[in-house]
């Protein structure tokens, strides 16, 4: 469901259809539709009707934040997305119920937070890292990422531009990036050039995928 064939870009906060096929268009792997209070906070319906005109194979990903977990499959399910990401104090049992019925889960902590030790009781396909203050724009605290271990799993958020992920992503190595404000000209309004430059940036500056070609000879083969 997660695509592994580059490096995963996602774009959050959108509020458009144009917004949503721009992000596709200019090489992002998924999409963020927020159905928590936000100035970028999505009607289900008009999610469902974004998703409905987006290439079959996007990952469309609703986010919540301290909402009932059955309602968060509900809403994955109404709007026909792909999966949820879960913005708040949801615990791993809360995790889990979710991940059992749609296609994945990213599940977000705040820098610093002591349950980033704790991160495989969620469960959760990814792993995302935000600001204290999520959705204001603010750069993550590098120092506060110190000690994680493993970043394969690990999705950066917080802050990022098309000026600084690239430096983000060679100090942290995470899996990948998400932005939202970084890439707007108003709040939920993305621009073009930002999103495209984000994007260019992010691959840049990400570890080569591996590839056949990459792979040992074999010559049992010949």
């Amino acid at each position: 469901m997660i695509p592994t064939d580059r490096y995963f870009v996602k774009i959050c906060g959108v509020t458009s259809e144009e917004d949503a096929l721009l992000a596709i268009g200019l090489g992002a792997s998924a999409v963020g539709f927020i159905f928590a209070p936000s100035p970028r906070q999505m009607a289900v319906s008009k999610v469902a009707d974004i998703v409905k005109r987006l290439p079959q194979d996007t990952l469309a990903i609703g986010v919540f934040r301290d909402e009932a977990s059955q309602r968060v499959v509900d809403i994955v399910h109404q709007a026909g997305l792909s999966g949820a990401q879960l913005h708040g104090h949801e615990t791993p049992a809360m995790t889990q119920y979710v991940r059992e019925r749609v296609g994945c889960v990213i599940k977000a902590f705040p820098a610093g937070s002591p349950r980033l030790r704790e991160t495989e009781l969620f469960g959760a396909d990814l792993v995302l890292v935000d600001s204290p203050t999520p959705g204001r724009g603010r750069l993550i605290d590098f120092a506060a990422l110190a000690g994680l271990g493993d970043a394969s799993r690990l999705v950066l958020a917080g802050g990022l531009t098309p000026e600084n992920v690239g430096e983000a992503i060679q100090r942290v190595s995470p899996f990948g990036v998400d932005v939202a404000t970084g890439v707007e000209s108003s709040p939920g309004v993305k621009d073009p050039r930002k999103v495209a430059a984000f994007v260019a940036a992010a691959r840049a500056a990400a570890p080569a995928r591996p590839t056949v070609a990459d792979e040992p000879f074999d010559w049992r083969q010949t």
